[in-house]
């Protein structure tokens, strides 16, 4: 089968700015909770309601869109763009709603319900350009992804303690992705369901290789959006211990864009290596360094401030270019016209683990502290390595 080169980097560069557009939204309420606490009181676990309801409903649409093969039996594109719409209209309803009331968590939910149209339609649409690259062209909207979700941080960083204007930026930026995802085409390989096929939920039990993708990534997100989402609140906490709060809260904010922007460049150079490697491998070797650095940072935390710094964006490097291998694994063994429902279920059980790790987070640090908390997170990527061995060429 062949394709024009030029037509499939086109389209491949649409979706990843149309996935960097959209998934700005993923990570507002954790860039902005901070000034909403100064606005009025909250407490932790309000401000982890605020992004773990995104979590939880991402896998609550991620489980409808698997199960009923949504990616796989409808243009993905307009699945995408209509997602990214609905999605920036939930996230400007924020400014209506009372900050931290219950209306305000279900916007959120609302949110990642939508976003689940996003990420993993979006990889549907990048597998299809490609089989022997498929690490790299994943790996570059997992960069996309990582790239969207931290700038929130940035705009936050420079919008200051104007939270208002950070959700609308976002609402805007996230509307804008939808129309140049219309703009994409399906790549050559792209598989279309006829109907609705409920085996695709059993397929990932009973495929011995999907299986294993599915444990490494679950490993993966153990330790993923609970540092993402509570990086910038760790860093702040340590920073603190150096610097006055107004400066050590500025600053939190720049290195925790540092920190998960990094990762998009390492996703997209980690998927080129991938593909001449093995997935498996690359994995293996992220989830091994992430783990360390999740040590490292317990360690140095409240600390050196470069010191800490260093380790966090070590960390932010080596946390995410294993997520785009998990999902390219599962395409490389999955019947192509199961691909879109079996990612998307991959996705869905791993941000069910997210919902309660990032929830979990601040209330287990209560009693043992952020240090350890931090360096807890190390867990995840230990059981991902074990479920990696099996994969390796």
């Amino acid at each position: 089968m062949t394709h024009n080169p030029s037509s499939k980097w086109a389209n491949i560069g649409l979706l990843i700015v149309a996935e960097i557009g959209a998934m700005t939204l993923w990570f507002v309420s954790a860039a902005i909770s901070g000034d909403m606490a100064r606005e009025v009181s909250m407490s932790a676990a309000a401000q982890a309601a605020l992004s773990s309801a995104v979590q939880a409903g991402f896998v609550a649409g991620a489980l409808i869109s698997a199960v009923l093969g949504i990616a796989d039996r409808f243009p993905p594109r307009y699945v995408l763009a209509i997602c990214a719409v609905c999605a920036a209209l939930a996230n400007l309803l924020l400014l209506l709603a009372p900050i931290g009331s219950v209306w305000a968590v279900s916007l959120r939910a609302i949110t990642g319900i939508c976003l689940a149209g996003v990420y993993p339609v979006g990889m549907k649409i990048a597998v299809g350009w490609g089989q022997s690259d498929r690490g790299l062209l994943v790996g570059l909207l997992v960069g996309g992804l990582t790239l969207g979700s931290a700038a929130p941080h940035l705009l936050s960083f420079l919008g200051g303690v104007d939270w208002r204007s950070i959700v609308i930026a976002t609402s805007l930026i996230a509307a804008v992705s939808a129309l140049l995802v219309l703009k994409t085409d399906n790549g050559p390989y792209h598989a279309t369901a006829a109907k609705f096929d409920a085996t695709v939920v059993t397929e990932a039990w009973t495929n011995q290789n999907v299986r294993r993708a599915y444990a490494g990534y679950l490993g993966h997100m153990w330790e993923l959006y609970a540092m993402w989402a509570w990086i910038g609140f760790a860093l702040t906490l340590s920073f603190q211990q150096q610097l006055p709060e107004s400066e050590a809260t500025q600053l939190a904010k720049l290195i925790t864009f540092i920190v998960i922007g990094s990762g998009a460049i390492s996703s997209a150079a980690a998927g080129w290596v991938a593909d001449r490697i093995g997935k498996a491998e690359l994995a293996i070797m992220a989830m091994a360094m992430s783990g360390l650095c999740a040590v490292l940072f317990g360690l140095t935390f409240g600390g050196t401030i470069w010191l800490t710094i260093v380790v966090a964006i070590l960390w932010g490097v080596s946390v995410i270019p294993d997520s785009a291998q998990f999902s390219a694994l599962v395409a490389d063994h999955a019947p192509a016209e199961k691909v879109g429902s079996l990612m998307t279920f991959q996705t869905a059980l791993g941000f069910a683990l997210t919902a309660v790790t990032v929830q979990a987070a601040p209330v287990v640090a209560a009693v043992v502290g952020w240090p350890v908390l931090m360096a807890s997170l190390a867990i995840g990527p230990l059981l991902g390595i074990y479920w990696m061995l099996g994969l390796r060429k």
